[in-house]
């Protein structure tokens, strides 16, 4: 009789290397590094954001488990405040102790086994370090490799979202993957000057009306803006929706002729999702609705941002009006709204953002609950993360916090190798279970649009 199959192991921890910056010399003493008012909004500090790249086989020649460590220890020489930990008073501390763990993980299963294509798998969510949201003495990176029996390999990040945002998290992975393949550290100068560029103004002066969107609440106040986002929602589920390139395009001509209106993907795709999200909630038509999307202000504020600059660069921008208008009114309306909505963002806009923070810290300053977040991936440059054997055929969130909400959107590309690349971007969203099946009809209706749409159907 022959023995069963030996069962293969998802994850065997190897050793956790402590990555101290080379060849930067440890503080002798506490060094605290401030942050601006963008970093301290409490939907960015209450947050440690969690990802996760899968990177195609390795060659015989090269082992990624020891190519990572000293890469990563170099680029930690660049972006010091990294190997530290979050201070109590908005700013991040660097001690001589401080180091940024590494686990290094091996795996009988193949990349293939791995389903990158269900965000709430169990197996995906061991591939990176574990959460640490708002802890303060929390280190502020941890990051984990693991090698699977393919040669595939997954890197997965937790870094302080106070830190960084996607585009400043790029910059440090693109300065590791240069290093890692012997080339030269990046040219542009690394810039921190966090409260000199983005801090509040003395005193706080807020011009635009920030209050009507995003009111003060005693239970975020006590439990922290998703906290208090979640206490009602009860059961969250995730889903992830294959977007073709070319049904999209179809429903952007058709609302150009229709309506005279040339919206991006982005915009028509979240004013599409987000009425979908609502109309299967089942929502009271007299409760208000909100969308939030985060948008970049590097070269919309005066001074405009240095290109060093890596914290975080973008405010969110709310779209708000009731649900019996939103689901009443067409896409094309609720797009017009969406792209009005940038025309708003300006120096004063930042800066109000920031001193309306500042003024009621404390005093649980939140959106509300149900809040429908939108955030596009397509574009932070994720092929350029190359450690010497090609960039990440997938990128994906773990975290599901983000610009208030707990129910977010990402658009994502796929990776490199992936054939659906050129046809098509994936679409991970969170939606309450209850409202689950209607919001897949719905999804599936916007997937078939194009083809189902008569001459007289209107978007």
């Amino acid at each position: 009789m022959e023995p069963p199959p030996k069962k293969k192991q998802p994850l065997r921890i190897l050793d956790t290397v402590l990555l101290s910056p080379h060849p930067a010399p440890a503080p002798a003493a506490a060094v605290s590094f401030s942050l601006s008012g963008l970093d301290m909004d409490h939907n960015v500090l209450d947050v440690t954001f969690r990802t996760l790249r899968f990177f195609p086989p390795h060659p015989p020649s090269l082992d990624p488990l020891a190519v990572l460590p000293p890469a990563f220890s170099a680029a930690l020489g660049l972006f010091n405040p990294l190997v530290g930990t979050l201070g109590d008073g908005g700013c991040v501390v660097r001690s001589a102790a401080d180091t940024v763990p590494l686990v290094l993980a091996a795996s009988d299963l193949s990349v293939n086994d791995v389903d990158t294509d269900s965000p709430g798998s169990a197996l995906l969510d061991c591939l990176a370090p574990g959460d640490g949201d708002g802890v303060v003495g929390y280190p502020v990176l941890a990051l984990q490799a693991t090698r699977f029996a393919c040669g595939g390999v997954a890197l997965g990040m937790r870094v302080a979202h106070a830190l960084c945002d996607g585009a400043g998290a790029s910059k440090f992975l693109f300065a590791a993957a240069r290093l890692a393949r012997g080339m030269q550290e990046p040219a542009v100068a690394l810039v921190w000057e966090r409260q000199d560029r983005l801090g509040p103004r003395r005193p706080p002066r807020v011009v635009k009306p920030f209050d009507r969107v995003l009111p003060l609440d005693a239970a975020a106040a006590r439990h922290g803006p998703y906290g208090a986002a979640s206490d009602a929602q009860g059961q969250i589920v995730r889903e992830c929706f294959h977007v073709s390139d070319a049904r999209v395009e179809t429903l952007r001509a058709q609302l150009a002729d229709e309506a005279g209106l040339k919206p991006t993907t982005f915009e028509f795709l979240a004013a599409f999702i987000w009425r979908t999200r609502v109309k299967a909630n089942g929502t009271s038509p007299d409760e208000v609705v909100k969308m939030v999307y985060s948008m970049n202000i590097s070269k919309l504020v005066a001074p405009p941002l240095p290109d060093g600059y890596w914290g975080n660069v973008c405010v969110p921008v709310y779209v708000t009006l009731t649900a019996g208008e939103l689901v009443g009114q067409s896409v094309a309306k609720t797009v017009a709204m969406i792209k009005n909505s940038k025309k708003e963002v300006d120096d004063e806009y930042v800066r109000s953002y920031i001193d309306f923070q500042e003024a009621h810290r404390g005093e649980g300053v939140t959106a509300g609950r149900g809040v429908s977040a939108f955030t596009d991936w397509r574009r932070l440059g994720h092929s350029e993360v190359d450690f010497g054997w090609g960039g990440p055929d997938a990128v994906l969130p773990l975290s599901w916090r983000l610009l208030g909400s707990t129910e977010p959107c990402f658009f994502l590309p796929y990776g490199a190798s992936d054939e659906r690349r050129r046809r098509g971007f994936k679409v991970l969203v969170a939606v309450p279970a209850k409202a689950c099946p209607c919001f897949r009809d719905e999804m599936q209706e916007l997937l078939l649009q194009s083809q189902c749409l008569g001459p007289k159907e209107k978007l």
